[in-house]
């Protein structure tokens, strides 16, 4: 299978899919009747100046294999890192293992995505500080949103895997639908460095991503991550890591170990 797409979403249709919780959090505000009047003041911004900005987004679903630890998607190779610590009696985790195994010879599939919103949602209020950060944490949700979007319009059309999925906007929060969508810099896949991978595989320069040297996204309200179909899959923490097991990723990655380190140092247990 092979699928290629850019997309561009009004701002509007993307307003019921984001989730306010992290919105708030952000504003480190608790109370309900504080975030009542956050949220609406929100919504008349996002009214008033929302028209005049977009969200856009890459997608790329294809033939995938696990190889060890390494994804290969599309003939490339996407390392990852296992988890070295887990609860008795549960296995140590790697996304990998959500995906068939090259040696079966029986290809899999993939989903590679990245979601932004125009740089200039924020850029335009450079003269309010207030106003910028509201736009900024605006953003930060509908880049969030979108990938929510396009996640929800792979699972039951352009991929297809879940076409009977009905879920309402709460559901979909509670990330009751079948399969995961692992974001670059969370903690299943924390290596930043990755962006790099998926930048040669989606070209984000399309949809105005640049990368820095450590791999950091700029806008800053850009998402980029995997989508993966295994019904059994599930979010976890890598968690702390051992200079060994850094050094295999730098060897599997194709990097050296002072680049790896450069990436993964928060990781490397004490």
């Amino acid at each position: 299978m092979y699928l290629k797409r850019k997309f561009t979403f009004d701002i509007a249709s993307l307003v019921p899919y984001i989730n306010w919780i992290y919105f708030f959090h952000a504003w480190q505000v608790k109370g309900p009747t504080e975030q009542q009047r956050l949220q609406q003041e929100a919504m008349t911004l996002l009214q008033r100046e929302g028209g005049n900005y977009h969200t856009h987004a890459l997608l790329m679903i294809a033939d995938a294999n696990s190889d060890g630890d390494n994804l290969v998607i599309h003939g490339t190779t996407l390392p990852l890192l296992r988890q070295q610590h887990h609860e008795t009696g549960s296995p140590c985790l790697c996304l990998a293992d959500y995906v068939r195994p090259i040696e079966k010879g029986i290809p899999d599939t993939v989903g590679v995505f990245a979601t932004t919103t125009d740089a200039a949602m924020v850029h335009d209020y450079h003269d309010d500080d207030y106003l910028q950060m509201m736009m900024q944490l605006l953003a930060d949700r509908l880049a969030e949103a979108t990938a929510e979007r396009l996640h929800q319009m792979v699972r039951t059309d352009l991929w297809g895997y879940a076409p009977n999925e009905s879920l309402s906007i709460s559901e979909l929060h509670q990330e009751k639908f079948q399969g995961i969508r692992p974001a670059v810099g969370y903690p299943s896949m924390p290596d930043t460095g990755v962006n790099f991978i998926i930048n040669k595989l989606l070209g984000l320069e399309e949809i105005g991503i640049r990368l820095t040297e450590n791999g950091a996204m700029m806008p800053h309200a850009s998402v980029t991550g995997l989508m993966i179909a295994h019904p059994k899959a599930r979010y976890f923490s890598i968690g702390n890591i051992t200079e060994e097991q850094m050094a295999d990723y730098a060897r599997r990655g194709g990097i050296t170990t002072e680049e790896a380190r450069k990436f993964l140092q928060p990781l490397l247990a004490n």
